[in-house]
């Protein structure tokens, strides 16, 4: 199979997401970032079992042994749970674990990948692990393979120019601050992406197609969270993604005005 930095996600509505795929160096380097944090977080419980030493020194050696193997893999775990597949490294370089096929992705996941840190790093330095990222397709290490999961990169993007986009176009749905929140939590950052760019490129299609494709993408959305008909009824579907794009990008100051 042929090497790819794209990830593609197709959704039963058939609108196809793509994410950027993370290389073996971009991912090292965040190891690197990680593992210097683990060491931080090692040597400062290694002061406090360093006094058992006055005991014995064996079992002080022992016990910091296996405390630095449960905190490199319980950390990884914690935070890619908590912060949803990132770690302190992963977080300073816009990089994320996501599931392979664009579902949530699931704890046993992220234990599986975690606990198969011990054969990717083998036999030092990520190796296995490093070996197999380059001549995967996907760029995945055996934990991923094994977890089915890709690390992707989140690319700081420029901010759209909403006022031009959507200035003079009332959204009906700022009516409904709770309807507005439970559809910023339930959008990820490629749907909102797509429907953006779909906006800023509208004027690209020809009549037909851009029907069609505001018509899959509303679809996509209204899926996602059910305003009430009095505020959709009698809109176009292109609006209808408009007020999509105007709650999920807009600032509350914004908003307000």
């Amino acid at each position: 199979m042929s090497k790819t930095n794209t990830l593609l996600i197709k959704t039963p509505e058939g609108i196809l997401f793509s994410q950027l795929l993370a290389g073996p160096v971009t991912r090292f380097t965040a190891w690197i970032i990680d593992f210097t944090c683990i060491l931080v977080i090692t040597s400062a419980i290694g002061v406090v079992i360093g006094l058992l030493s006055i005991v014995s020194l064996g079992v002080a050696q022992a016990i910091q042994m296996i405390l630095f193997f449960a905190i490199s893999v319980c950390y990884s775990m914690i935070l890619e749970w908590y912060w949803r597949g990132q770690t302190i490294g992963k977080r300073l370089l816009r990089l994320r674990v996501v599931d392979a096929q664009g579902l949530r992705l699931q704890f046993s996941q992220i234990v599986i990948r975690n606990l198969l840190r011990v054969i990717d790093a083998l036999p030092m330095f990520y190796l296995v692990g490093g070996v197999a990222s380059l001549l995967s397709r996907r760029a995945q290490r055996l934990g991923d393979f094994a977890a089915n999961t890709v690390v992707i990169r989140n690319p700081k993007l420029a901010e759209p120019d909403l006022e031009q986009l959507l200035s003079g176009k009332y959204n009906s749905f700022r009516e409904y601050p709770h309807l507005e929140a439970r559809l910023r939590q339930r959008v990820s950052a490629a749907e909102a992406g797509l429907a953006l760019q779909s906006l800023l490129r509208r004027d690209e299609l020809e009549p037909q197609a851009r029907v069609e494709l505001f018509a899959e993408i509303a679809a996509h959305f209204r899926g996602k969270t059910e305003f009430p008909s009095e505020v959709t009824d009698g809109i176009t579907d292109e609006q209808y993604v408009r007020n999509v794009v105007d709650v999920l990008y807009r600032t509350r100051a914004t908003a307000k005005r």
